[in-house]
């Protein structure tokens, strides 16, 4: 049975930011990385769709540590999944990764204050662990059992399994879906395919943006290339946190300012409304971005349109809608969505008690109440998501130092119910339909104090990267003594 320090799950984004600040920031630590895929890259080599691409900006999704030098800040999947092999090989990091891993149970000793963590393939143990598997569902995406699919004589595919021989060319293919996965493959079929219909049941908001930053690109040609990239990421965390605090406090607003440039954007044979016109707020769901206005050139060139309402049935040749419409398609791409789960659908065990995820509170958005050594790292809803897990793996690194200086072997955050009489909220706070069913089975967090998940990196910057670990919450301690008799 191998042991190390620190075990982390996952070699996505967040497992190959931990790697690196683990043996940049606790290099006496040692560490491994576990993967269930048999390649590094997590979402960015699960999902092979057409036109898959990030939602946020290079400068910000990237590591802070490795700057972004391609051309275009919104980046296609291939482009993302190249940069972290460069980002691994450079540094050294996958050498530490075990492919073919996939945790299925953890549990936890106070006496021996170790995790025994059990694979696929064998079982390790190890001081701390670090779960960086994200909250998706890697096996499946959310599936919807529509009336009469069984009699669609065409191809139903999921993005998240999207055949390598699929060939869509000329062929008459309907998405069904209004999130950022059904705005990213709608224009990326048109030119192949004979059309294409965006189907949606509500709409989303939905914001363009240019793939390439020429600000960005003009700092870059003047300035040395780290000095550039920490500007421009400074820049653009400024400007998005900006964004989300004027929508969240002027919604009524910048629903306007959303509604009335997309409208702008459309021809005139599909209006604003119903079509792209929420009757939600701005970031009760993530904004879908789209780069170059790609999605509205497809609409306004004919080879893709919008549909509004409601599926009552598939039939043999199509989708049948509420209005008595009938959609004629030989291909159905269900964009209907991803399942969520809690650390990687991990079975952990306290001193022999299960713990259920959902039993417990959110400790500055990353440990839980009353599991010692554990941290899952998750990043922002409303900004990119390697800005929160970065912050959260340099916390880890803290709290690892820390352990080593007091002569303690535990943390553990700690939460009295009977104190803390804030009503519980969702540890991912929107009202996004994946993120409804998930309610059930993910962490909480509070209201208030640490166990509040704030959608703040500057805020965070300060409390994770230089506020204190000893907070009354956090508790250290050496290993239990072994029971007598």
């Amino acid at each position: 049975m191998e042991h190390v320090d620190v075990l982390v799950v996952g070699a996505g984004l967040s497992g190959i930011g931990a790697a690196y600040r683990l043996q940049t920031q606790s290099p006496q630590h040692s560490y491994a990385v576990l993967e269930a895929r048999e390649d590094l890259g997590g979402t960015w080599d699960l999902f092979r769709y057409p036109g898959v691409r990030s939602d946020s900006d290079m400068f910000t999704l990237g590591f802070p540590f490795h700057p972004w030098t391609a051309a275009k800040a919104i980046a296609d999947g291939p482009s993302i999944l190249e940069y972290l092999h460069e980002t691994a090989t450079t540094y050294g990091i996958d050498k530490h990764i075990r492919f073919g891993r996939r945790v299925v149970r953890a549990s936890w000793s106070s006496s021996e204050a170790l995790w025994t963590v059990e694979t696929s393939q064998e079982t390790y143990t190890c001081s701390f662990l670090y779960v960086c598997s994200g909250y998706y569902n890697y096996d499946s995406g959310y599936v919807v059992d529509f009336p009469g699919l069984a009699e669609f004589q065409g191809r139903v595919v999921h993005p998240q399994q999207w055949p390598e021989d699929l060939d869509y060319s000329g062929q008459r293919v309907v998405v069904i879906g209004s999130g950022a996965t059904a705005v990213t493959l709608v224009p990326a079929m048109a030119p192949q395919a004979a059309h294409v219909t965006m189907l949606q049941r509500t709409p989303s908001y939905v914001a363009s943006r240019p793939a390439k930053d020429a600000f960005s690109d003009r700092l870059r040609a003047m300035l040395p290339e780290n000095l550039a990239h920490r500007l421009i990421r400074g820049k653009n965390v400024a400007f998005s946190s900006a964004v989300y605090s004027a929508f969240r406090r002027w919604p009524t607003h910048a629903a306007w300012l959303l509604n009335s440039t997309v409208a702008k954007q459309l021809p005139d044979s599909i209006p604003a409304d119903p079509h792209f016109t929420p009757r939600y707020k701005p970031w009760d769901q993530r904004l879908c971005l789209v780069p170059d206005a790609d999605l509205f050139e497809s609409l306004r060139d004919g080879s893709a349109s919008v549909v509004t309402d409601e599926i009552e049935t598939f039939t043999p040749t199509g989708i049948k809608l509420r209005s008595g419409e009938h959609l004629p398609a030989d291909l159905v791409v269900t964009a209907t969505g991803l399942q969520m789960v809690a650390l990687g659908k991990i079975e952990l065990t306290v001193d022999g008690e299960r713990v259920d995820p959902h039993d417990t509170f959110v400790y500055k958005g990353m440990m839980l109440s009353g599991v010692p050594n554990l941290a899952w790292c998750i990043g922002y809803t409303n900004n990119s998501w390697t800005l929160r897990s970065d912050l959260t793996s340099q916390y880890v690194c803290r709290l690892l130092n820390h352990l080593d200086r007091t002569g303690t072997r535990i943390c553990v955050p700690e939460i009295d119910p009977a104190e803390y009489d804030a009503p519980p909220r969702p540890v991912v706070d929107l009202s996004s339909g994946y993120i409804r069913r998930a309610a059930s089975i993910l962490p909480r967090q509070g209201s208030y104090g640490p166990w509040r998940l704030r959608q703040n990196y500057p805020r965070d910057l300060v409390t994770l990267r230089y506020g204190s670990l000893d907070d009354g919450t956090m508790h250290f301690r050496s290993a239990a003594p072994q029971p007598v008799g």
